[in-house]
């Protein structure tokens, strides 16, 4: 189709959202008729979502702001299966106690980016272990199994790459998509769901679910994908040397996610102002066309917005003010992320590289001694002097503190512990 009427269609058409669409002149016509209730469903595998799933929480945020309710169905059962899209290896399987501490961890992140109540347009959060826990086996295959083709099972991507890679595939993995697709179903019935919304890895699970609940009820649900986003440089977005950038700020403190954002790469400015904040396309085009040195100022209003729908605003503003000081006045803020170090180890004397690992600038002592071998590492602003050199009380500046570094963008306070 060449232009979307519903307002839902046009926006996530304009900013980059739409990758795949089931049906979308049939999706638009829906969207213009009335409230339309979508979903997007999260597995609980950590205690802690992260920016690999932050596209599609934006998509459920802007259905919900064109006018639409979203759901947000914590994977409360499925998460005891595990998905196999885009995985080599079967997932570690966790216990309930897990799965359940994991997704009340998560839980209360959405209330940053979509609005929970009783009014019709309110969002929900729904757990699929509700009705799957209570599904009985023989029922299952009977009812739901019957739809599934294993032919066409063996077609989907999470399972074909899986077997021409030649890694196992357990039976429970294989009975995700039949999971997935109930869920679909479930949510149709309860709560007249008709879309189901996710990344582009999910295009089969979503397929699957609609041709069910059209097989069993007759009706028409359908289906978006929002793409895999990749840096300019072809990086898997929101993957550092550190690890995956957290939404909670127990896994990640809001200044180092601003800096992840700060840190966005020029050829990526325009388009993650269009996915991750919600200026007007006027004023990214604005900064999308900022050249040179001025460009860095588009990437401190895209960490801005950017942490302040995650975090709010106050977070974005101290995290902005921290940077200000750390880079441009070149002090030791107090804003920075802290870690503590019991003091008897300070006493005690640390060699540089295990507290440069301690601290998480770096992913072990191999990779500690390669950053302060190649210069990179700081203490207090001063280039360490070896990798054993002994880090102790002694290093303790004016606040208490000491202040590490590596390279110039990334800075840690060390603070003692009694």
């Amino acid at each position: 189709m060449t232009g979307a009427r519903s307002d839902f269609l046009h926006v996530l058409t304009e900013r980059g959202y739409l990758h795949q669409a089931t049906d979308m002149e049939g999706l638009d016509e829906a969207a213009l008729a009335g409230r339309l209730t979508a979903y997007v469903g999260y597995d609980c595998t950590g205690p802690s979502l992260h920016v690999g799933h932050l596209l599609s929480i934006m998509m459920l945020r802007l259905f919900q702001r064109t006018g639409h309710k979203p759901i947000v169905l914590m994977g409360g059962g499925t998460t005891k299966v595990g998905d196999p899209s885009g995985k080599d290896e079967t997932r570690q399987l966790l216990t309930e106690a897990q799965i359940g501490a994991n997704m009340d961890s998560i839980k209360a992140k959405f209330a940053n980016f979509v609005t929970f109540g009783n009014r019709p347009g309110d969002a929900v959060m729904a757990n699929n272990a509700e009705w799957l826990d209570e599904l009985g086996y023989i029922q299952l295959l009977r009812d739901v199994g019957r739809h599934f083709s294993v032919n066409r099972m063996l077609t989907f991507d999470s399972v074909r790459m899986r077997l021409e890679r030649e890694q196992p595939l357990t039976f429970l993995e294989f009975n995700y998509m039949i999971l997935q697709a109930y869920d679909f179903l479930e949510l149709y019935r309860r709560l007249g769901c008709r879309l189901q919304m996710g990344g582009s890895d999910q295009w089969g699970n979503i397929v699957n679910g609609i041709e069910l609940t059209r097989r069993i009820e007759d009706a028409q649900l359908f289906g978006v994908t929002c793409p895999l986003i990749t840096t300019a440089s072809g990086a898997k977005m929101g993957k550092t040397a550190q690890g995956a950038v957290w939404l909670n700020e127990d896994a990640l403190s809001p200044y180092d996610y601003w800096q992840f954002w700060r840190n966005t790469e020029d050829g990526d400015v325009g388009r993650f102002l269009k996915l991750f904040t919600e200026l007007p396309m006027d004023e990214i085009a604005r900064l999308e066309a900022l050249q040179g040195a001025e460009l860095n100022e588009a990437k401190k209003v895209l960490a801005n917005e950017a942490t302040t729908l995650c975090h709010g605003r106050a977070a974005a503003e101290q995290a902005a003010r921290t940077a200000a000081e750390t880079f441009e006045a070149g002090t030791a803020s107090a804003g920075l992320p802290v870690v503590e170090v019991a003091r008897a180890d300070l006493a005690a004397g640390i060699p540089a590289f295990q507290l440069f690992a301690r601290a998480g600038l770096a992913a072990s002592n191999s990779a500690a001694r390669k950053l302060i071998q190649g210069g990179g590492a700081r203490i207090n602003d001063r280039a360490v002097a070896g990798e054993m050199e002994a880090i102790g009380l002694d290093a303790l500046g004016g606040e208490g503190s000491i202040k590490l570094s590596a390279g110039r963008k990334r800075h840690i306070l060390v603070r003692p512990a009694e």
